[in-house]
C-alpha cells in the first residue's frame, strides 16, 4: 500500500464521524479554543497506516500559564456551586459521551490504533467514572468529631484543593483522563489537562463534549503540546495544588521532584510489571483464556498486562499447549478491520523494546513457540509471541513488557513463586489461578501488590480503589478515595460557652 493511498484511507476513515465538531485540532482554554502562540503545531499520525490524522496546536510555557489563569479564576465560583448542581453538569457531561460514543471510539482507533471494540470498552469505562463522580459530588460530607473538651463541638469538612494539574498517557487517552478529572471536578477543583501528544484528539473531544454539557469557561482546559515545558510549568506554578499523573515510574519519579518545591498533591499511577499465578489444580484451558486475557489486551500496551506468568509444573506443558493455540488464533490487523484482535504498538521504539527483550531472552535458553517477529500488517505490528522457559535473569522478566509477548517459566513451590513474584520494584497488580481456597486467602495475603485478582481479569471500575505499592504509584483512583484525593481535611472547633 502505499503512503499517499494509506492517507487517503485514513481520511476516508475521518469522514466516517458523523459529528466532525469533535474533530479538534486547537487546544482548549479558559472556554476558547486556541491555538499557538507562535503558530507551531505537531502531527498526530495512525499508527497502523502512517498516515496523518490532524496538526494539533502546540502551546508553550506562557500558554500552560493563561490556562493555569484560567482555571485559578473559574476555581471559587465552581467551588461555590452546590454540589447537586456540579453533578448535574457533570451528568450532562456523561450522557454527550455517551451519545457520541461511536465517533470517540473511532477517533481513539485511529490515533492509538488498538481494535474499535476495545475502542468502544474503553469510552463506556471513561464514562463510568463521570457519571461515578456525579453522585459521588454529593457525598463529601462534614463528618462529626467526639468531643473530648467542655463546651466545644469539633467536626471536620472536606474542601477542594484547588487547580489540579491531570497528565495523561497515550495507551487510555480517554478513560486515564474521565478517571482523574471527573474526581477533581467533583471535589470542586478546575483542572488543566495535558494528553500525550501522540493521542491528543480524544480529550479534545472530551473538551467539546464538556462544553456543551455546560461545564463553565476555565473549568476544564486542554492543554496540547510538548510534555516538559507543559508538565515542568504545572509542576513550578504554586497555585496548581494537585498534580495526577499515569505514566512511567521514571517520568514519576522526576515530576514528584519537580513538585517538591510548591508541597502539591500527588496522585500517581506508574508502571506495573504483573505476575500472574497458575496452580497445577487450574483447569489448563481455562488458565489459557485467563492468561490471553490478561496479557494481550491493548495489544499488550497496559500496565495491568500479566508480564511474568508462573505456571505449577504440573500443568505447565498443559497450559503451554493450550495457551499457544489461543495466541497462535488472535488476529491481527489494522483497529477498523472487524475482529481484530491486536493492532500496531504505538511507535517504533516500542517494537524495538520487544524485538530487544525477545532475542535477550531466547539468547539466555527461552524457547520461542511463536511469533518473534514483525507483522505483515505493517512497520509498528508485532506477532503476538509466547516464550517459554524464560529465566528470572530475562529483561522480559526484569522490566515491563508493552507489547504482545508472553513470558511463561515453570515453578515448584508457593514459597518460590511468591518470593518470584514479589521480586521486582513494582506493585500494581498480581493474578492467580487457583481453585484452592485456602490458597487464595494466603495468595492474596502475600502476594505485595495494591490490587490482586483471583480466577478473573476483569477487576477495575469506577468504584474500585485503582492503585498501587511501592514504585507503582501514590494514592487511588476510582471510588470514594478517588474523589478525597483532591481535597483537603478542614478541622472545626467551636466554643458553644
Amino acid at each position: 500500500m502505499s503512503a499517499h493511498f494509506a492517507r487517503q484511507q485514513r481520511h476516508e476513515a475521518l469522514d466516517r464521524l458523523s459529528d466532525r465538531r469533535l474533530y479538534r485540532e486547537l487546544a482548549y482554554v479558559g472556554g476558547h479554543w486556541t491555538a499557538s502562540a507562535t503558530a507551531s503545531s505537531f502531527e498526530v499520525t495512525d499508527p497502523a497506516s502512517g498516515a496523518s490524522l490532524a496538526f494539533v496546536a502546540a502551546l508553550d510555557e506562557s500558554q500552560t500559564t493563561d490556562a493555569i489563569s484560567a482555571a485559578a479564576e473559574a476555581f471559587p465560583a465552581w467551588r461555590a456551586l452546590l454540589p447537586q448542581e456540579r453533578a448535574r453538569l457533570l451528568r450532562n457531561w456523561y450522557e454527550q459521551i455517551i451519545a457520541a460514543r461511536d465517533d470517540l471510539a473511532l477517533l481513539m482507533t485511529l490515533e492509538q490504533g488498538k481494535p474499535l471494540k476495545e475502542s468502544r470498552g474503553e469510552i463506556d469505562y471513561a464514562a463510568s467514572f463521570i457519571e461515578w463522580y456525579a453522585e459521588e459530588a454529593r457525598r463529601l460530607n462534614v463528618e462529626g468529631v467526639t468531643c473530648h473538651l467542655p463546651g466545644a463541638e469539633m467536626s471536620v469538612r472536606r474542601e477542594p484543593l484547588g487547580v489540579a494539574g491531570v497528565v495523561t498517557p497515550w495507551n487510555f487517552p480517554s478513560a486515564m483522563l474521565t478517571r482523574k478529572a471527573a474526581a477533581a471536578l467533583a471535589a470542586g477543583c478546575t483542572i488543566v489537562a495535558h494528553p500525550s501528544s501522540q493521542t491528543p484528539l480524544s480529550a479534545l473531544a472530551l473538551a467539546e463534549l464538556g462544553e456543551r454539557a455546560g461545564l463553565p469557561a476555565g473549568v476544564f482546559n486542554v492543554v496540547t503540546g510538548a510534555a516538559a515545558p507543559i508538565v515542568e510549568t504545572l509542576c513550578a506554578d504554586s497555585r496548581v495544588r494537585a498534580l495526577s499523573f499515569t505514566g512511567s515510574t521514571e517520568i514519576g519519579r522526576k515530576i514528584a521532584g519537580q513538585c517538591a518545591a510548591t508541597m502539591k498533591r500527588l496522585v500517581m499511577e506508574l508502571g506495573g510489571h504483573a505476575p500472574l499465578v497458575i496452580f497445577a489444580d487450574a483447569d489448563p484451558e481455562r488458565a489459557a483464556q485467563i492468561a490471553l486475557d490478561a496479557k494481550f489486551a491493548t495489544s499488550g500496551q497496559d500496565c495491568l498486562a500479566a508480564n511474568r506468568i508462573y505456571v505449577e509444573r504440573p500443568l505447565y506443558e498443559a497450559f503451554c499447549a493450550a495457551f499457544a493455540r489461543r495466541i497462535g488464533a488472535l488476529k491481527v490487523a489494522d483497529g477498523l478491520t472487524p475482529d481484530a484482535d491486536i493492532g500496531p504498538l504505538m511507535h517504533e521504539r516500542a517494537v524495538a523494546k520487544v524485538e530487544e527483550q525477545v532475542a535477550d531472552a531466547v539468547a539466555r535458553g527461552a524457547q520461542l513457540v511463536c511469533g518473534g517477529s514483525r507483522h505483515a500488517a505493517g512497520p509498528l505490528f508485532y506477532q503476538p509471541t509466547l516464550l517459554t522457559g524464560v529465566p528470572d535473569d530475562a529483561l522480559i522478566m526484569l522490566e515491563e513488557t508493552f507489547g504482545p509477548v508472553a513470558a511463561v517459566t515453570p515453578f515448584d513451590s508457593e514459597d518460590e513463586v511468591i518470593r518470584r513474584a514479589n521480586d521486582t520494584e513494582y506493585g500494581l497488580v498480581a493474578y492467580v489461578v487457583t481453585e484452592n481456597g485456602a490458597r487464595q486467602r494466603r495468595m492474596v495475603a502475600a502476594l505485595d501488590y495494591g490490587m490482586v485478582a483471583v480466577n478473573r481479569v476483569r477487576i477495575t471500575g469506577a468504584p474500585v480503589p485503582f492503585g498501587g505499592v511501592r514504585q507503582s504509584g501514590l494514592g487511588r483512583e476510582g471510588s470514594r478515595h478517588g474523589i478525597e484525593a483532591f481535597t483537603d481535611l478542614k478541622y472545626v472547633c467551636l466554643d458553644l460557652a
